[in-house]
């Protein structure tokens, strides 16, 4: 157990060094990245073992990954920087202003909404990437609009990219396990029914946990960036909330249902946005007082990126339909080359391998033209003809979106190696015997808890989700270990594998891959220690919610940690809710002028 203990600790030490900088130094993810990456590589090196041809074959199956991320932000900068040029940004702020123009209303219809069904569409961040610059666009500063894009990274994801983390992380995880085919022999089951299960109960507890998250947009909205800095002005859409919450979360768990794993995200977001915003335009549960951020002469300079609407344009107006096109397009791209399977196969396959890199067995390929990047380019590209853009305007765009991309390179350069080193020390790259670091991690914590490990399970999810970047790679990761923990203590298996799922997802709230890939969509880099300070607090929410709910499926309510666990929670939320609403209620206190800090207050 001390071996554990301390193998524990090394492992960690990469981690918990990048998160110790971004968000106790506020250092940005630029100068983060590179101390972890030296860490990682000494401790793969000298306390695992690892062939060195084995972190350089890691190193280089990093960088692909990371131009495959920075080729979606760069589609997702060309696409705003084309919009901002053209003028369609001023036509589409114009679109949701006529909705509402209150803000919260604005976050929940484009973030929750909207972004849970790019999400059921694409997955892998592209959801923070589109809902990010929309936000900007309706004149949110940057780093609120990015704020919200992350947050709503967490209830959708198990089911991103048409059930990616289910079909491929799940049973990838699962596969070639004799226990788990013996298993679903015994419950009378194929794997793809076994597998459709799990996704069933993972759709359960982010049902029941997801449903706040709405209304914690809000709140975050109104106590980060609003002129009083007061949550509780927040709760004042609560009934507004709880109903866009509603409309996603119902057909969400339906579809988990009867059509199984693929849909969730993709039919709940898209129904929910078609309910909420009919339901929006007839004033339906809608607040009293309209919402809006402080004048933009008094924003923090923290709040804002190096991207501006161009002046030129901001007044030209177009017809909606034209406005919207580009976006139109990418959503139904994005469906396509999803759901058509000869479509979905043919670009798929059109890949740049990587293969056997320096004869150590890591591969890795690119599939260009099914990148969410292509398809962005793509709808960019439509804009110059639909839009009627000129050619010094193309060409301004670019210009900018070749700058922007520079910034966000050097982070993703050092950040996704660093995980392929973490994930790639295992046995078969290694001297030592040893478990990979991530799988070590687990191990330890898995001791540490015991018969209660059902409450910590979407913790694990959610450590796989931050170092991987990826709610698929958790799943492949630690899916058969969860499993193995739960038949270990004797319990269900199938929900602690369906609560790794919900960690997975909600950990992409604070993975730093996202933070980066969305905070360059519009131009903020450096910032992303500030984004993780606030995320980080729904994430616990998240984890801690479904810990609870996952221990109650198991074993029922009782005198036990999943129970004492929800209560506590709700307590808490009670609490906190009086303590804003409290604060709420008293006047504002006399403002005096003082020169901006250079911090989130």
């Amino acid at each position: 157990m001390d071996n554990l203990i301390v193998l524990c600790g090394i492992a960690l030490a990469p981690i918990a060094t990048v998160g110790v900088l971004l968000v106790g130094f506020r250092w940005p993810a630029k100068y983060a990245m590179p101390i972890g990456f030296v860490i990682v590589v000494v401790a793969a090196a000298t306390v695992w073992g690892v062939q060195p041809t084995a972190i350089a074959a890691s190193s280089v199956q990093g960088l692909v990954l990371a131009l495959g991320l920075l080729y979606i932000i760069f589609g997702a900068l060309l696409l705003l920087g084309t919009l901002n040029k053209s003028g369609a940004l001023s036509s589409i702020r114009s679109t949701f202003t006529e909705i509402s123009p209150d803000r919260r209303i604005q976050a929940i219809i484009i973030g929750w909404l909207f972004g849970s069904f790019i999400e059921g569409a694409s997955g892998f961040g592209t959801p923070a990437a589109v809902v990010a610059p929309l936000l900007f666009a309706l004149g949110f500063p940057p780093i609120a609009a990015v704020m919200v894009g992350l947050v709503i990274q967490s209830t959708p994801v198990t089911f991103g990219a048409v059930g990616t983390p289910i079909l491929v992380g799940v049973d990838g995880g699962l596969a070639g396990s004799a226990a788990v085919e013996q298993r679903v022999s015994m419950l009378g089951m194929t794997m793809p029914e076994y597998v459709a299960g799990i996704g069933l109960q993972a759709a359960i507890i982010h049902a029941i946990v997801g449903t706040l998250i709405p209304l914690f947009l809000a709140c975050m909205l109104t106590g980060f960036f609003g002129e009083r800095k007061r949550f509780g002005e927040g709760l004042a859409v609560w009934r507004f909330a709880l109903f866009a919450a509603f409309a996603m979360t119902i057909p969400y768990v339906t579809v988990a249902a009867v059509l199984g794993p693929e849909f969730p995200a993709l039919l709940g977001g898209l129904i929910g946005l078609i309910i909420v915003v009919t339901a929006a335009r007839k004033g339906l549960f809608m607040p009293k007082e309209t919402w809006d951020f402080p004048p933009r002469e008094t924003w923090l300079s923290r709040w804002l990126g190096n991207v501006e609407p161009d002046p030129d344009v901001m007044g030209r107006q177009m017809h909606p339909l034209r406005a919207w096109s580009p976006y139109l397009l990418v959503a139904v791209l994005l469906v396509a080359t999803r759901t058509i399977e000869p479509v979905q196969q043919f670009l798929s396959g059109l890949t740049i391998d990587f293969d056997n890199i320096f004869g150590t067995g890591v591969a890795q390929n690119l599939a260009p033209f099914y990148l969410p990047g292509f398809i962005l380019i793509v709808a960019a590209v439509s804009a110059y003809v639909i839009q009627g853009m000129k050619w010094n305007q193309i060409a301004d765009s670019w210009k900018v979106a070749g700058k922007q991309i520079a910034g966000a390179a050097v982070a993703l350069l050092f950040a996704v190696p660093l995980v392929r080193i973490f994930i790639n020390s295992g046995e078969v790259f290694n001297t030592s015997g040893l478990e990979s670091m991530p799988l070590t991690l687990a191990e330890g914590a898995a001791t540490l808890a015991g018969g209660n490990w059902m409450a910590f399970a979407p913790w694990i999810g959610a450590l796989g989700a931050f170092v991987a970047g990826s709610n698929t790679v958790s799943n492949l990761m630690f899916s058969l270990f969860q499993y193995s923990a739960a038949e270990n203590i004797g319990v269900t298996p199938e929900t602690v594998v369906a609560a790794q799922a919900v960690g997975g997802a909600a950990g992409n709230m604070i993975t730093v891959h996202n933070v980066v890939a969305a905070s360059a969509t519009v131009g903020l880099l450096g910032r992303e220690g500030d984004l993780i300070r606030m995320t980080i607090f729904p994430m616990i929410y998240y984890l801690v919610f479904a810990g609870g709910v996952a221990f109650v499926m198991t074993v029922g309510f009782g005198l036990n940690l999943g129970t004492i666990m929800l209560l506590l929670l709700a307590v808490a939320l009670a609490l906190i809710v009086l303590r804003i609403r409290h604060t709420a209620a008293q006047p504002p206190a006399p403002t005096v002028a003082q020169p901006k800090a250079d911090e989130l207050k």
